[in-house]
């Protein structure tokens, strides 16, 4: 009976020690953590500061970026004519080609699915 209580308490210890160890190194990766957190709201504060800077200056970006995408469209329009007017033309040709669907020659696949190639 003696062994029995000795390798119990063998037991208990060991298991007290490892769950010591656990605890220790799971405190030890959450300081990590935390140091690391503390670390990024230093960080996240210093961007705060920096845009609260630069926030007018951006509004005001934002403003002429959209008068300039107002004025594209236009500007766009201008710059087609331009070409146009430059480039030169071939002439039409007397008798128009056959009109020809966009998507050209269709086939229909139902075939192939069977093995059946038509000739």
């Amino acid at each position: 009976m003696t062994l029995l209580v000795v390798l119990t308490l063998v037991d208990i210890l060991l298991l007290v020690a490892g769950l010591a160890f656990y605890l220790y190194w799971v405190g030890t990766l959450l300081t990590r953590i935390a140091d690391n957190l503390e670390d990024c709201a230093q960080t996240v504060r210093t961007i705060v500061g920096h845009a609260e800077l630069i926030e007018p200056g951006v509004e005001h970006i934002n403003a002429t970026g959209g008068v300039v995408a107002g004025a594209l469209p236009l500007l766009y329009g201008m710059a087609e004519e331009i070409v146009a007017d430059v480039t030169p033309r071939e002439p039409a040709p007397a008798e128009p080609p056959p009109a020809r669907p966009a998507s050209g020659l269709r086939r229909s696949r139902l075939t192939d699915a069977v093995g059946y190639a038509p000739k």
